[in-house]
C-alpha cells in the first residue's frame, strides 16, 4: 500500500489536436477501463472501510493507480495539460468526478477518457479518491513571469473594476488554498487554469454559475495573469 496519495482529472485540449496527440489516451483507455472494471467487480464485504477511511479500500487504491497515469503519483501532476490533484478540496473533487460521470463536464479532449473512466466509479470510490487526494501534499508553486504574476495577484486579491469581477480570495482563500466547493488553485499549471477559465465561458462546464459570471468579465490577458499567479503559489 502506498504511504502517500495520487492525483485529479485530465485537462482540456483542442478538439482538433493532431491524432498523434490524442492516440495515447485512446490506447490507454481500454486498459484503464479494464482495471477499474475489476475494481468495481471487487466491491463487496472485503472492501469494508477501515478506520483510515474509504481511501484505503482496495478498489480505491486500484483507481488511484489508474489516475496516476495522467495526474502523477500522489496527484502531483507535472504535465501542463493535467491538473494536480494533491491537496484538492474533498467537496470539489467529489462534485467534479460526479459531473464527469453524469457527463455534465464536456471539455472536448477529455470526454472519451474521463467519461469512460468515471462511468465505472461508485459513489464510495469517488469519496475514497477525494479523501486520498485531499490528504496528499502538493508540489510547491512555480514562478515563471514575475510581472505577469504581479498583475494576476492584483486581480486575485482585489478583483477588477467596481466589483465587475470580485476578488478571488473571497471564495478560493488568501493563498488560493480552496475551501469546500471552491477548489484549490495554488500550484495548478497555468495552461490548465487558463483553459478552464475559458471553458466557463461556454456550455462545456454546466455547473459553477459564480465562475461563469466572473469568467465572462475577464479578458484573455487577465485570465493568463491570474493563471500565472496561482501557479506561483
Amino acid at each position: 500500500m502506498r504511504s502517500e496519495t495520487a492525483h485529479p482529472l485530465p485537462a482540456t485540449a483542442n478538439d482538433h489536436a493532431p491524432a498523434a496527440r490524442r492516440r495515447p489516451h485512446r490506447a490507454g483507455l481500454a486498459a484503464a477501463l479494464s482495471l477499474l472494471a475489476c475494481a468495481a467487480w471487487a466491491q463487496g464485504p472485503a472492501n469494508t472501510p477501515s478506520p483510515a477511511g474509504k481511501s484505503e479500500l482496495p478498489a480505491v487504491q486500484r483507481a488511484v493507480h489508474v489516475c496516476a497515469s495522467c495526474h502523477g503519483d500522489f496527484g502531483r501532476s507535472t504535465h501542463k495539460l493535467y491538473p494536480a490533484l494533491a491537496g484538492q478540496t474533498r467537496e470539489y473533487m467529489i462534485r467534479q468526478m460526479k459531473d464527469f460521470r453524469d457527463q455534465a463536464r464536456a471539455e472536448t479532449d477529455i470526454q472519451a477518457y474521463m467519461w469512460g473512466i468515471s462511468a465505472l466509479l461508485t459513489d464510495e470510490q469517488i469519496e475514497g479518491l477525494a479523501d486520498y487526494y485531499a490528504a496528499q501534499t502538493p508540489l510547491p508553486g512555480k514562478s515563471r513571469n514575475a510581472k505577469l504574476e504581479a498583475e494576476g495577484k492584483q486581480i486575485f486579491e482585489q478583483g477588477v473594476g467596481d466589483h465587475t469581477v470580485r476578488a478571488c480570495t473571497s471564495c478560493h482563500g488568501s493563498n488560493a488554498q480552496g475551501d469546500g466547493a471552491a477548489p484549490r488553485l495554488a500550484g495548478l499549471h497555468a495552461e490548465y487554469v487558463f483553459r478552464q477559465l475559458q471553458a466557463f465561458k461556454t456550455p462545456l462546464r454546466r455547473h459553477g454559475n459564480v465562475m461563469k459570471s466572473e469568467a465572462m468579465a475577464l479578458s484573455d490577458a487577465q485570465m493568463k495573469a491570474l493563471a500565472a499567479y496561482v501557479m506561483s503559489k
